[in-house]
């Protein structure tokens, strides 16, 4: 695999400035600057309630922000539509998982691979149409290391399994800035390891913004991280510079005199 050269780490890609979202009065996120940088994994963490998957819903435009600015390559998508944003290539995981368990996972990529394809409205082609899609949806199975798994239902899938399915899934739309939010809640330390390797890979042509309450998934996979805490930005910077920072270790572990 190519990866990014140094200069195109430091492009951003994404970007926020005065990030404001206003629910009657509370401030759900607060004057929130952010930049994510192409070929880096950043992660956004802060204890719950901080305001990560709200500032997620801003940026993807599933929320409007009150008042800010968003950037997505060098254009202002402030007020563009969520669809319109993924078009463009900025494309989200959730928290739970979104793939289709009585289709096999070949067919769940190969779903995914209709819209990039141009294929997703030619609803009167029969099923062996896609038949064109399946070395693209080998080439991403490989990617993730389940082209073993590609006749299986997804329903058979372990969650980790399926979890790695929705980012092949992901992967499908050619996303710019891929999205993931908390992508391993609830997984086991072979899963935990199996993702992490993959957002590893994915991250070296590709921006990788991820929400984790693992911190030593943050601490092993992210080059930057930014901490929120009551909807406002704590801290940025590397893992060393986050975690020694004292309003951090508080807004984590308590005070000391608690």
């Amino acid at each position: 695999m190519v990866t990014a050269s140094q200069n195109e780490t430091q492009r951003v890609v994404l970007s926020a400035r005065g990030l404001t979202r206003d629910f009657g009065g509370f401030k759900a996120v607060s004057n929130v600057d952010l930049d994510v940088h192409h070929a880096r994994v950043h992660a956004l963490i802060g204890p719950n309630g901080a305001g990560k998957t709200t500032v997620f819903n801003l940026l993807t435009k599933f929320l409007q922000p009150t008042s800010g600015k968003i950037e997505f390559l060098g254009t202002d998508i402030t007020k563009t539509s969520a669809s319109a944003v993924a078009r463009m290539g900025l494309i989200r995981s959730f928290q739970i998982s979104a793939v289709f368990p009585h289709l096999s996972v070949l067919d769940n990529v190969r779903v995914a691979l209709q819209r990039p394809n141009n294929l997703a409205i030619q609803f009167w082609q029969p099923v062996s149409a896609l038949d064109r899609l399946n070395d693209q949806a080998m080439a991403l199975l490989r990617e993730v290391g389940l082209e073993n798994a590609r006749h299986a239902l997804a329903s058979e899938l372990s969650y980790g399994r399926k979890r790695v399915l929705e980012i092949a899934t992901t992967l499908a739309l050619d996303p710019k800035v891929l999205l993931l939010d908390e992508p391993m809640a609830g997984m086991g330390g072979e899963d935990i390891a199996t993702v992490s390797n993959i957002i590893r890979r994915v991250g070296e042509n590709r921006a990788v913004l991820m929400v984790e309450h693992n911190l030593s998934v943050v601490s092993d996979l992210c080059s930057r991280i930014t901490v929120l805490q009551r909807g406002q930005i704590l801290a940025d910077g590397d893992y060393a510079t986050v975690s020694n920072d004292p309003r951090v270790r508080e807004a984590y572990m308590g005070r000391d005199d608690d």
